[in-house]
């Protein structure tokens, strides 16, 4: 089963395609995903990698944490599944509340 790692302080320059290569050493990326603002479309410094197996999220983990990447020291860890956040129908105009 994949294991999510949250991988943050990235470089505002990051790639997703640098994220997997580097990340690459440890095993199979199932995936890279870096964040942007919705409003202006720049980084916002962090991301998220998806490894295979656990075995090799640990050896990301171990490897990439504290190090150095693109001018950045890397903060890697587990990734935790925020909640996802009930929208309600607001209160505006012509609200049945």
């Amino acid at each position: 089963m994949a294991k999510k790692l949250y991988v943050g302080n990235l470089s505002y320059n990051t790639t997703e395609d640098g994220l997997r290569n580097m990340f690459s050493v440890y095993g199979t990326v199932a995936s890279a995903k870096i964040i942007f603002d919705r409003e202006t479309g720049n980084s916002k410094g962090f991301g998220f990698i998806e490894m295979s197996t656990d075995e090799e999220a640990t050896a990301a983990i171990t490897g990439t944490n504290g190090q150095e990447f693109e001018g950045r020291q890397l903060r890697v860890n587990e990734a935790i599944d925020k909640p996802r956040r009930e929208r309600s129908g607001g209160g505006g105009y012509g609200s049945n509340w």
